[in-house]
C-alpha cells in the first residue's frame, strides 16, 4: 500500500487527467477500449488522487480523506441560485 500512496503523491496532473478521462470514457486516448480489470483499476486510482491531492466541495465528489461530497438540498440550492439553467421565450411555449 505504501508504494501506491508514493506514486499517487508523484502523479503528475497531466497523468491523473489522462486516467481520469479513460475512466470517464472508458477508452484510452487512443481508442483502445479499457479492460474491466483497466476501467475498476483506473478508477481507484483516481478517487485515490482526488482524496489525497484535491480539494474538491462538488457534489458527489471524493474529499480529503477519501469521503464522499454529499451536499443537501438546501446546499445546492446556495451553490446555484440565481444561475438559470434555461431561458424559455413564450414563442417556445
Amino acid at each position: 500500500m505504501n508504494d501506491i500512496n508514493k506514486v499517487i503523491d508523484e502523479m503528475p496532473d497531466e497523468v491523473y487527467q489522462r486516467l481520469l478521462s479513460a475512466t470517464e470514457l472508458g477508452k484510452w486516448d487512443d481508442g483502445t477500449v479499457l479492460t474491466e480489470q483497466q476501467r475498476e483499476s483506473t478508477l481507484q486510482v483516481v478517487m485515490m488522487y482526488q482524496a489525497r491531492k484535491l480539494n474538491q466541495t462538488e457534489h458527489f465528489t471524493i474529499a480529503a480523506g477519501g469521503n464522499i461530497n454529499e451536499l443537501s438540498k438546501s446546499e445546492l440550492k446556495k451553490q446555484f441560485k440565481g444561475e438559470a439553467i434555461a431561458e424559455f421565450k413564450e414563442a417556445d411555449l
